[in-house]
């Protein structure tokens, strides 16, 4: 564009000549710098420098981030299997008596469930058939709701479906291309497949800070934690930010299940311990999925995706 406007015919006023045209006065009509003295541009500037930050101190952490977040999702299912083997005799008794299973069928179904349980959180863990792994942990949590008769339960069906988003997430960072059997036939691809299951794993992994609203009693910090929360959680689901609204819903939640559902401090012939295990080691399932959305990032369905492209 210089070629044409050094070209220029010699005008009378000789000594204005710009043979690159950098001394044009017209006005611009083009976009205009931003503000440095705007408070959004100071809380961007700010929140970039905080990413920044943390983008550098965290880098040691990161190689670890999907086993810790694997882990996690899979140690409720570690946890059941260990507790219906040392609880045998109360878990059958349970079933035959509270939900009418025949003798035999209680025994079959929790042998199913410990085996399910152990062998497909072993599988996440390494990594093995991730895909058979993620199913049977799913098919264990809807038995064991329609099993135990909880799957009416608003706390216990939140609580699961963020274990299930968790799952998703597993789920999605496992996929790997395959080829279809069906050759010209319409597919779906493999990168739009796992774009729906994170979208699908991170709807779901706030569903468990709603549960958190939904019970107790109010105060004012737990209003003010609740208002954070439910920003932070809306966006994860839209995928604005998410990484780091993720990590504050770890801290958050982490912070809650150590002081909310300490089952340690209870004495081991109370009946509230289990219940409070049962919500500690859930919890820590959902921080697991969050960990690995702080990993992985919101995928393409997020609109931190689509900002890339303007």
């Amino acid at each position: 564009m210089a070629s044409r406007i050094s070209i220029a015919r010699p005008q009378s006023n000789y000594q204005s000549y710009d043979p690159h045209g950098l001394s044009n006065s017209r006005p611009s009509s083009g976009y205009r710098a931003a503000d440095p003295d705007d408070p959004r541009e100071k809380l961007k500037a700010f929140s970039k420098n905080v990413e920044d930050h943390a983008e550098i101190y965290t880098q040691p952490l990161k190689p670890h981030l999907p086993t810790i977040g694997r882990f996690l999702i899979v140690v409720t299912f570690l946890e059941d299997a260990l507790r219906i083997i040392t609880q045998w005799g109360d878990q059958i008794w349970y079933l035959q008596t509270h939900r009418s299973f025949p003798w035999g069928i209680s025994h079959i179904f929790l042998i199913i469930n410990v085996i399910t349980m152990l062998v497909g959180s072993g599988a996440v863990i390494t990594k093995k058939y991730t895909e058979f792994a993620v199913g049977g942990l799913l098919s264990v949590v809807v038995i064991q709701g329609f099993g135990y008769g909880l799957i009416f339960d608003l706390n216990f069906f939140l609580r699961n479906l963020s274990v299930i988003g968790g799952l998703f997430m597993v789920f999605s960072d496992s996929m790997v291309s395959r080829k279809t059997p069906f050759a010209g036939l319409p597919t779906i691809s493999e990168n739009d497949r796992k774009k729906y299951f994170l979208l699908a794993g991170r709807v779901l992994l706030i569903f468990l800070f709603l549960g958190f609203i939904l019970q107790g009693q109010w105060t004012f910090m737990r209003l003010v934690v609740s208002l954070f929360g439910i920003g932070a959680c809306g966006m994860v689901a839209v995928g604005f930010k998410a990484k780091w609204s993720a990590v504050f819903l770890v801290l958050v939640l982490s912070i809650f299940n150590v002081f909310a559902n300490n089952w340690w401090s209870v004495h081991s012939a109370h009946p509230q311990r289990d219940f409070l295990k049962y919500d500690f080691f859930q919890t820590l399932s959902i921080v697991g999925g969050l960990i690995l959305l702080v990993n992985m990032g919101p995928g393409g369905f997020s609109v931190d995706e689509k900002k890339k492209t303007f």
